[in-house]
């Protein structure tokens, strides 16, 4: 089959989005499938994957709220791309303009609506908790829940990570939805990774023994990743415990971060880490993940986390959630600093060698990235048969 997703989200510069798609051209041509990415990019070119599969950047401005992205503003230009690239199946990989680009496409083959994004999670819900419940905040915002069912019509299926994303999705009416969960790169997430000399070494940066814990938040820096309520609760639990915090990411928000963290020198901001070996070690030298994003299509930082053999201490809603056991770490209300503070203090009360391993067990059954595409692609030659028949 020949696939051409149509990714607004596709950057360079990295993220959960690039490490999914870098994969799946990889994954794709091994199986045999030609795998081709429309992205908005600086200019007009295009980049031949050595493994397999091709990025075809189109002009198109930068965001305003984060210049790393861009987006696409010109539709035509997008649909006179598939006109050349004649798929059998099209992906849209947002909810937004992406989604009504490819719907608006006048060629014939089936389309899908990858929801790598949840707009109300992230902003609707957290901007406005404090006013309502979450079933007003739905209410207020009808209008984007009419443009989802209209999206569920206009494609043949819309894929969702996660089993609550699914359930809220069905539960607006949108039509078509399948939960079709990712997956970890196979071969390198592992508990034989940890390090104590590296743990040791993460902790001194913190200003605290070998005997602390050591806890590890990874993401870019932004509103809805929530560090600010990751940070408040790490003070919290250390009060009564020597707690390290490390942040692996960067953002339009490390100023704040900073400001916030003032002179407390038990947290610790680490550059991002492109280096996936290096990233699996130091994840598997950490004590526990706590993540505060209820916004996760899937949770691929918490996936690599159960994967490195770490408990974990997540939201109870969005994709991270749905690694959590009773065994291997502690589940908190979204957008709740102080519920996120006794989960980390309950975790770190608990038998340490008894959760590491549980945690160690549970690391095997994560889901790898290219058994879901084993299982997208199937369904998408499901979608593709009729079509071809038809043409």
């Amino acid at each position: 089959m020949k696939i051409v997703d149509v990714c607004a989200f596709y950057t360079p510069y990295g993220g959960g989005v690039k490490t999914y798609v870098d994969r799946k051209l990889a994954v794709g041509a091994a199986m045999g499938h030609e795998i081709v990415v429309i992205a908005p990019g600086s200019h007009d070119h295009v980049e031949r994957r050595p493994g397999g599969g091709t990025i075809v950047y189109i002009a198109n401005p930068q965001l305003l709220v984060d210049r790393r992205y861009r987006y696409f503003d010109d539709a035509m230009a997008v649909h006179a791309r598939l006109d050349a690239e004649r798929p059998d199946l099209v992906e849209a990989s947002s909810p937004w303009r992406t989604a009504t680009i490819v719907a608006d496409w006048q060629g014939n083959a089936p389309r899908t609506l990858i929801m790598h994004a949840d707009p109300l999670a992230a902003y609707a819900y957290r901007w406005f908790a404090r006013f309502g419940s979450r079933e007003m905040i739905d209410r207020r915002f009808d209008l984007f829940w009419r443009h989802l069912r209209r999206l569920g019509a206009r494609f043949d299926g819309v894929v969702s990570a996660n089993r609550h994303l699914s359930a809220r999705l069905r539960a607006g009416g949108v039509a078509g939805v399948e939960t079709i969960p990712m997956g970890v790169d196979p071969g390198v997430f592992s508990p034989a990774h940890r390090d104590s000399g590296l743990r040791r070494d993460l902790l001194a940066r913190c200003a605290l023994p070998e005997n602390a814990s050591l806890l590890i938040g990874v993401g870019r820096h932004s509103g809805e990743k929530r560090w600010p309520l990751v940070i408040d609760a790490c003070l919290a639990a250390s009060q009564d415990r020597p707690v390290g915090l490390i942040l692996v990411g960067d953002g339009r928000d490390r100023s704040r971060l900073v400001r916030q963290i003032g002179d407390n020198p038990h947290v610790h901001l680490l550059a991002p880490i492109a280096d996936r070996a290096l990233l699996a070690k130091v994840l598997a030298s950490a004590d526990a993940l706590v993540h505060g994003c209820e916004a996760e299509t899937f949770g691929l930082v918490a996936a690599e986390a159960a994967a490195s053999g770490l408990p974990l201490i997540v939201p109870d809603e969005g994709g991270a959630a749905d690694f959590v056991g009773d065994d291997n770490g502690v589940l908190y209300r979204a957008g709740d600093a102080a519920a996120a503070a006794r989960a980390i203090t309950e975790l770190l009360s608990r038998n340490r060698e008894q959760v590491a391993a549980a945690a160690a067990t549970r690391a095997a059954a994560v889901p790898l990235i290219d058994d879901h595409f084993a299982a997208l692609f199937t369904r998408y030659r499901a979608f593709a048969a009729p079509a071809r028949r038809a043409a």
